[in-house]
């Protein structure tokens, strides 16, 4: 199973998945999801995104962002759990094969990925009455679901 984060400098989006099977996700405060952390128990494999810098000047939230990151991590790793950062860039190119790829162009790409099975306009998604495997997800959780994607399935992270 695996841990799959989206860090933000106040709240992260995380996922937690076997296969491809998603089996919570959801936006947390960082101190709440940071406890949850440490409790949990279990064999899973953490997997973060990771900040790169392009060059460009950068700001408080995002080093606010890799602060959290390193906190995540080193609960992660306190108990010899797997930790894996994963680059935005990874993502693209394993999901989309394109660097250029945007959130919606990575959304479509999950979409694309799991099957019709609910009701509405977006099956995948569903509707309350008539839920899809995606039901719920919405926000940051798709980036926490293309890194756990990637992770699990992009030969460059098997060891």
């Amino acid at each position: 199973m695996i841990l799959s984060i989206d860090p933000g400098n106040e709240k992260s989006a995380y996922v937690i998945m076997e296969d491809d099977t998603i089996l919570d996700k959801g936006i947390k405060p960082n101190r709440e999801l940071l406890c949850q952390m440490w409790g949990t128990t279990g064999d899973y494999d953490l997997a973060i995104e990771m900040i790169a810098s392009y060059g460009m000047a950068v700001g408080k939230t995002v080093f606010e962002t890799v602060f959290w990151i390193g906190r995540f991590w080193e609960v992660w790793n306190s108990k010899a759990r797997n930790c894996t950062k994963v680059y935005r860039k990874d993502v693209k190119m394993y999901l989309c094969n394109s660097m250029r790829a945007n959130d919606s162009n990575i959304r479509q790409a999950i979409l694309d990925r799991y099957p019709a099975m609910g009701g509405g306009k977006c099956p995948q998604v569903g509707t309350k009455k008539d839920p899809g495997p995606l039901y719920g997800v919405s926000k940051d959780v798709w980036a926490a679901i293309g890194v756990g994607l990637t992770y699990q399935n992009d030969p460059q992270f098997k060891v």
